[in-house]
Formats: C-alpha cells, structure tokens, sequence
C-alpha cells in the first residue's frame, strides 16, 4: 500500500517544481497563483495575488471556473511545504493544464525567506 509520502514523490517526479528564486519570476509571469491549503492557512497569511483554491475543491472549482479553463494558463501554486501543491498539480495536468509550476518548500519556505506575505489586518472599529 502507497503512502501519502510515497505519493508526494511520485508527484514530484511528474511536475515542475521550482526554487524560491525561480518563484519570483514565475508569479510575476503567471496568469494565476493559487494556494490550495486550506482556508484557514490562507486566512493567516498568502503570497500577494494568490486566489485561495482548496486541495480538495480544485477540480470542481476549475471545472466551473470560466475564466480558469484556458489550458494553457500559466499557473504557478503552492501549499503549505509542497506537497499538495505537489499532487494539485498532477491533477492540472491530468486535466490538461499545460504550464504548471509548484514552489519548492511552499508557503512555510516562502515566508521563511523573507518574501512578501500578505497578513489580514485587525478590524477597524473607529
């Protein structure tokens, strides 16, 4: 019996995972960046621009997604250290998506790094 890890792997070796630095530049030229964690994680803090797509929702989301449908849409995601986005993007691909990058190290690199992260503010009540 396969393990989520031995899963992850195996989607590893399918996929286009780039570095931290090659990152940048890929978001800068993605048509769409999305997060596939969960609400709550994107809620605490997301890369700037991201849209916020469930692991488990995606493929129905970019099913009824018209704006999404464009096969060869260059999408770049993550999750959280890389493995959903790891196995998101097999599924993108099976769909038939063509220009699929996922961030090496996710969101916990990302953050790490330094990079931009966009945090929710506290309520205004003035």
């Amino acid at each position: 019996m396969k393990t989520a890890h031995d899963l992850v792997t195996a989607a590893k070796a399918r996929i286009q995972e780039i570095s931290l630095d090659e990152a940048e530049s890929a978001i800068r030229d993605a048509a769409v960046v999305l997060d596939v964690r969960e609400a709550d994680e994107y809620a605490v803090g997301h890369i700037p621009g991201a849209i916020h797509i469930s692991r488990g929702m995606l493929e129905f989301k970019l099913s009824n997604s018209p704006e999404l449908s464009a096969r060869d849409l260059q999408i770049v995601l993550y999750c959280k250290t890389s493995g959903r986005a790891a196995l998101a993007a097999c599924v993108l691909h099976d769909m038939g998506y063509l220009q699929v990058k996922s961030i090496a190290g996710g969101f916990d690199a990302w953050a790490g790094a330094g990079k931009p992260v966009v945090k929710p503010g506290l309520p205004d009540f003035e």
